[in-house]
């Protein structure tokens, strides 16, 4: 899942970029509305985490732009102001969900989960094929009952292919939807995490690498 954090506050979107990343998610950060517009133009998100007092474009004048461009991003509005008014007006221009600060963390990951999985054709909480299970709430994979012991990066993606059902899946678009801008587009990180994710799936493969095209889950 890709998310972009607008939150002028440096130490809170530190932090809630940091919880994301350690759940698997891509995370890119914009500290004013002017770059989330220009990361906007350029990215597609999944999630947009967007405090609603913004410098430069307000965050209730991004909320709007993005409901008139019908974009596919979720919007999950944060404010200081918890207040019924303010709820129903961030609901108004379009946002998604609303979430008052301060707030505990878990929840706030919770809504952005939930908020990525409304997205049309969107992955079920729970993903299979053979005896692989991957339940993405409880971020716990296993294979013939048995647990397997993933990273957060390699949870994902296995996640993202379970959810591509069959569909191959170029490095590329790995790189882009599981990592984030901080990737170097020229790294071996899918080659690698894909080696890494396999030997803990073990046998018999159920990952295959398509010559020229990508990986996908199922038969080669």
């Amino acid at each position: 899942m890709r998310v972009l954090i607008v939150e002028d506050f440096e130490p809170m979107a530190r932090a809630i970029g940091t919880g994301l990343r350690r759940e698997g998610m891509a995370v890119d950060v914009a500290r004013d509305g002017n770059e989330a517009l220009e990361r906007l133009a350029v990215t597609r998100y999944d999630v947009v985490v967007l405090d609603r007092d913004l410098p430069g474009v307000h965050g209730d004048d991004i909320c709007r732009r993005l409901a008139a461009g019908q974009a596919q991003s979720r919007i999950l509005m944060l404010t200081a102001s918890g207040s019924v008014t303010d709820r129903v007006e961030g609901l108004d221009l379009g946002a998604d969900d609303y979430l008052s600060k301060p707030f505990d963390f878990p929840e706030l990951s919770a809504r952005v989960r939930a908020l990525g999985r409304r997205i049309a054709a969107r992955t079920p909480p729970t993903l299979q094929y053979a005896d692989i299970t991957l339940a993405s709430g409880s971020r716990v994979a296993s294979r013939g009952g048995q647990r397997l012991d993933l990273s957060a990066k390699e949870f994902a993606v296995l996640e993202y292919l379970l959810a591509s059902a069959g569909r191959i899946v170029p490095a590329e678009e790995l790189l882009e939807r599981v990592w984030d801008e901080a990737a170097d587009p020229f790294t071996t990180a899918v080659k690698h995490t894909m080696y890494r994710l396999r030997a803990k799936i073990g046998d018999p493969p159920v990952i295959h690498t398509v010559r020229a095209g990508g990986y996908r889950i199922g038969e080669s």
